[in-house]
């Protein structure tokens, strides 16, 4: 007995997606599970239906393809993705050198049915390629509970690195997520500052920085000496500023 693929259409666009679903209405053993208009819901539907593959526009508002796959990587067991795109040689060079699979609109049947045939998660190698192609992302996405809960960049605070895990801090809540603090000072910083060997902060959340007593120095030592502080907007919370980074001060 032939198990039924689980798959997802997700393009911004009614007619591409009306498109999709007639050609693979034709095509024994498929399963439609759910359809996106947007990133955020490929997140959303994708953890609710745990969908084989992932049919997936690169260009849509908000959370574009690219990115959305990426945050598809985190799930226990990622979807295989076939991207769907408008003529673009650029982004068709960047799939065919790194075997990326992808098919161009308007979608033939023979087309998309190879690719069916051949779908298959996508390898890091892969992904780490592609982000080349995609504007900054928009989204932390935070694995909890089995599920992918995904935390707009513009309303983290801080990220703090704590052990081998990153504190995610918004005004509301914190979250925990696995990467690497040097990773995320390379990929965001333009919008985030390192005041201390384990903590970016986002540069609109600082109000100023204040000296004040403090009670250990940066080894752990007791001491009685002033140091710098930030001070954060939507929380009481004030983040060190260690010695080497104290030129921005003088610099903001």
């Amino acid at each position: 007995m032939t198990i039924a693929l689980k798959l997802l259409i997700a393009d911004d666009e009614a007619p591409a997606r009306n498109r999709l679903r007639e050609l693979l209405s034709e095509m024994s053993h498929i399963n439609i599970v759910a359809e996106a208009k947007n990133g955020q819901e490929v997140l959303n539907l994708a953890s609710n239906h745990q969908p084989d593959i992932v049919l997936l526009d690169i260009r849509m508002p908000g959370i574009d393809g690219i990115e959305a796959a990426q945050h598809l990587q985190k799930m226990a067991k990622p979807p295989a993705v076939i991207f769907t795109t408008a003529f673009d040689s650029y982004a068709m060079q960047a799939f065919d050198i790194n075997a990326v699979d992808y098919l161009l609109k308007p979608i033939r049947f023979e087309r998309l049915q190879t690719a069916l045939h051949k779908a298959r998660a996508l390898l890091p190698s892969q992904l780490e390629a592609l982000v080349l192609l995609s504007p900054q992302k928009t989204h932390f996405s935070i694995t909890e509970r089995g599920r992918i809960l995904l935390i707009p960049v513009a309303d983290v605070i801080y990220l703090r690195a704590e052990l081998k895990y990153i504190t995610v801090r918004t005004a509301e809540k914190e979250y925990i997520l696995e990467e690497s603090l040097n990773n995320l000072e390379q990929e965001f910083g333009n919008i985030f500052i390192r005041l201390h060997r384990n903590c970016l902060v986002a540069k609109a959340y600082i109000l100023g920085y204040e000296k004040r007593y403090q009670e250990f120095d940066e080894e752990g030592n007791k001491s009685s000496e002033k140091h710098w502080v930030a001070l954060l907007k939507n929380t009481s919370e004030t983040i060190a500023v260690s010695r080497r980074q104290q030129h921005l001060i003088r610099t903001t």
